[in-house]
C-alpha cells in the first residue's frame, strides 16, 4: 500500500518517489511537512497530489499578508434566535490542510496553527475542539530571500517534523514532463490510495516496528551533538529526537523491514533537523547552512557496528 500510494504521486510529480515517500513517512509519523523551495518546482501541486491520494477531508488556505487567525481557526457567530455564540470552524479542522505560502503570513497568523499542529485540538472561546485523526499540515513557503516573506519563528519551525525540497528535475525527467505536458495527469483526477482507517492501521505497525538500544543511543549523540557544537547557536529540542525516532521507524515499515538501521537515521537527519538547527551568524556570514553542519555531525558521530544493530 505504501508503494501505491508513492507510486500514485509519481503520476504527477513526475521523479521525486523520494519527495513522496518522505511525507508519507511524516504521515506515519504523526507528523508535519515544510516544503521549501524556489517557485514552479511543484510544491502545490505535490500537496494537492498527496491530498487526492488520501481518501479524507482536504481544505486548502491561501496565506496572505492580511489573513487574519480566525480564517484558519474559525469565528463565532452571534445567533438571534438563540441569543447564544455559535462557533463556526475554520478550514484547520480538516485532516489534510494545505497551508500554501505559509511565510506570507504574519506571525501573528502563522502562530494560529501552534496548537493545532502540536495536541490535534483548536481552543476558542474557552472550549477546546478536537482535530480527528489523520491528522498532517503541509505547509509551502518560497526562500526567504524572496521578498514580501516573513519568516517562520523557531516555534512554528519545530512543529514541523521535516522539511523538505523539491529541487528542480534532473534533465530525463524534466523532458518526460514536456512530452507529456498535453495529457499529463492532473492532481485532481487521481483515485485515492490509502483511507483514514488504512493510515490508522499502518500507524500501529510503525509503532512495533524495533529500534535497538545502540540506535536509540545513536540518535541521542546526534542530537546531542548538535547542542554541543562550537558553531550552533541553538541545538535540537527533545521534540526532534522524539521527531527523528518515529521518522526512521516510518522508513523501515514502508521498506518493509520491522527494525531499523543506522541508514535510516543517516537519510533523514537532514531533514528532520536541520530546520531546527541555528547556526551562530558568524557561521552563516561565512557562507555555512545548517544542513551543512547537520551532514559534518553525522561523520563526527559514529553509528553502532553492525553487530550491535
Amino acid at each position: 500500500m505504501s508503494e501505491q500510494f508513492i507510486e500514485n504521486i509519481d503520476k504527477v510529480i513526475i521523479g521525486k518517489r523520494d519527495v513522496a515517500e518522505k511525507i508519507l513517512i511524516a504521515l506515519l509519523s504523526e507528523g508535519h511537512v515544510l516544503i521549501e523551495d524556489v517557485p514552479g518546482v511543484g510544491k502545490t501541486t505535490l500537496a494537492k497530489s498527496v491530498a487526492q491520494s488520501i481518501n479524507c477531508s482536504f481544505s486548502r488556505i491561501q496565506f496572505t499578508p492580511d489573513l487574519l487567525p480566525s480564517d484558519i481557526l474559525g469565528v463565532s457567530v452571534y445567533n438571534q434566535q438563540t441569543t447564544d455564540f455559535l462557533y463556526k470552524k475554520g478550514p484547520i479542522y480538516k485532516n489534510i490542510v494545505l497551508a500554501d505560502e505559509i511565510n506570507r503570513a504574519s506571525p501573528k497568523t502563522q502562530s494560529a496553527l501552534l496548537e493545532a499542529m502540536e495536541e490535534r485540538q483548536v481552543t476558542m472561546d474557552g472550549n477546546t475542539y478536537k482535530i480527528q485523526e489523520p491528522y498532517l499540515v503541509i505547509a509551502t513557503q518560497n526562500p526567504v530571500e524572496y521578498e514580501g516573506t516573513f519568516a517562520l519563528p523557531e516555534a512554528q519551525l519545530d512543529r514541523f517534523l521535516m522539511k523538505i525540497k523539491i529541487g528542480y528535475p534532473d534533465p530525463e525527467h524534466e523532458l518526460k514532463i514536456l512530452e507529456k505536458i498535453d495529457k499529463q495527469l492532473r492532481a485532481e483526477d487521481l483515485e485515492p490510495i490509502l483511507s483514514a482507517d488504512n493510515i490508522l492501521e499502518m500507524r500501529d505497525k510503525v509503532s512495533q516496528v524495533k529500534v535497538k538500544k545502540s540506535l536509540e543511543e545513536y540518535i541521542f549523540k546526534i542530537i546531542r551533538e548538535t547542542r554541543e557544537h562550537e558553531d550552533v547557536l541553538l541545538g535540537c529540542s527533545p521534540r526532534a529526537a522524539i521527531a527523528l525516532y518515529k521518522a526512521v521507524k516510518a522508513k523501515a515499515f514502508i521498506e518493509g523491514r520491522d527494525f531499523v538501521v543506522p541508514e535510516d537515521i543517516k537519510k533523514l537527519s537532514v531533514d528532520i533537523l536541520s530546520h531546527r538547527l541555528i547556526l551562530k551568524p558568524e557561521e552563516r556570514y561565512k557562507g555555512k547552512t545548517s544542513e551543512g553542519k547537520i551532514l559534518d555531525i553525522l561523520k563526527m558521530v559514529q553509528p553502532p557496528k553492525l553487530k550491535e544493530v
